[in-house]
């Protein structure tokens, strides 16, 4: 069956099998050290980065959210964690300990697998899903420093079963029950925003029935140029609400505040949750969809899995009149499906395709 994203997108953009950037990088040093031009940024060493130890994210602690005695306090930081900066580390979120050593070390097993054994699970046709696949706009188009596996979680209808690992064999068990307990901290967190924003949930609710939800699982290779490519470029998220696991210990993602980059620093067993440009749109503005990028590591390869929760695919876009309670709105209204056409043809453009959204 084909997936939300395939049916919405048809034959609006393109995604290519790309050359692994691992296989790549593991033959560094036997002719080369440099990078192909392809992969070269020049914005990288361009942009200023902020020193180390110059900011900490919030955090917010979802066992707090679930207490009454200390749930009202921890929705008020929780938003003012999501208008301020967009993210925030979340702690004792009650996902099993042994289920997301699970996740890490079965990512970890299909990223060291041979090439030939990964590409079992691609597909021919235009979709994202599968292994190594990468949007691309044009033939000049820069790549990004990373080989990705990218699935369709819920609902379990629309799964492409036949791009889901069967090596290691304990992988789609493993992510089936990890997908599950990540839909149940997102609807606690979408409720706690609700409480924050003043709305009742279900209207919050209503733009993620079903709860649609995507993973992308990331591998960025060592690079001996780390300063001239990007694992991920400058994007925001063109989804409602994102959770990053870091499956290494290696540090790489960077957000972008007041035009400083800022690196975030790996929080043990914590979640990196942001906000997507659907809640930015949908909050009216209250909550800012921040632009954010990954960067490489000399020495040591990085390992993450997003979490993307998406919208209804037949919703509509636009500030909640909940929200704006009869003032002004910020944002156009559209239909989801054409929202993500135009999200994945400016996706190169960090977030201008966003700032095209605002009613001045």
């Amino acid at each position: 069956m084909a997936s939300n994203l395939e049916e919405n997108l048809g034959s609006t953009v393109k995604f290519i099998q790309a050359e692994s950037v691992q296989a790549l990088a593991s033959n560094f040093g036997a002719s080369s050290n440099e990078v192909p031009d392809r992969y070269i940024m020049p914005e990288v060493e361009a942009d200023s980065v902020a020193q180390k130890g110059s900011f900490e994210l919030p955090i917010i602690d979802l066992a707090k959210l679930r207490d009454p005695q200390f749930s009202q306090a921890e929705i008020a930081k929780l938003g003012c964690a999501c208008g301020e900066w967009g993210f925030f580390q979340l702690i004792n979120h009650g996902v099993d300990k042994e289920l997301l050593e699970r996740v890490k070390a079965d990512i970890t097993a299909f990223f060291n697998l041979p090439l030939e054994q990964k590409k079992v699970v691609t597909t021919e046709s235009n979709s994202a899903e599968g292994f190594g696949r990468q949007f691309v706009a044009s033939d000049e188009q820069k790549l990004e420093w990373v080989d990705m596996l990218y699935l369709n979680t819920q609902p379990v209808n629309q799964r492409m079963l036949q791009v889901w690992p069967t090596n290691p064999p304990t992988f789609r068990d493993t992510i089936d029950q990890y997908s599950l307990e990540l839909n149940k901290v997102t609807g606690e967190l979408l409720e706690a925003m609700s409480k924050d924003l003043g709305i009742e949930s279900d209207v919050l609710f209503n733009l993620f029935k079903e709860q649609p939800q995507v993973m992308r699982m990331n591998y960025y290779p060592p690079c001996p140029q780390p300063e001239k490519v990007l694992g991920a470029s400058a994007h925001t998220d063109g989804a409602g609400l994102t959770l990053l696991l870091h499956v290494n210990d290696v540090q790489g993602l960077q957000i972008r505040k007041d035009n400083m980059w800022f690196n975030v620093e790996n929080h043990p067993e914590a979640f990196v949750v942001n906000i997507g440009d659907i809640l930015e749109i949908a909050s009216n503005g209250r909550y800012p969809s921040v632009e954010h990028r990954a960067v490489v590591n000399t020495m040591k390869e990085r390992i993450s899995i997003g979490t993307f929760q998406i919208p209804y695919r037949f919703c509509t876009v636009g500030p909640l009149p909940e929200v704006v309670r009869g003032g002004k709105e910020n944002y156009k209204s559209l239909p989801y499906i054409e929202y993500i056409k135009g999200y994945f043809s400016n996706k190169l453009k960090g977030r201008s395709y966003m700032e095209s959204f605002k009613i001045y």
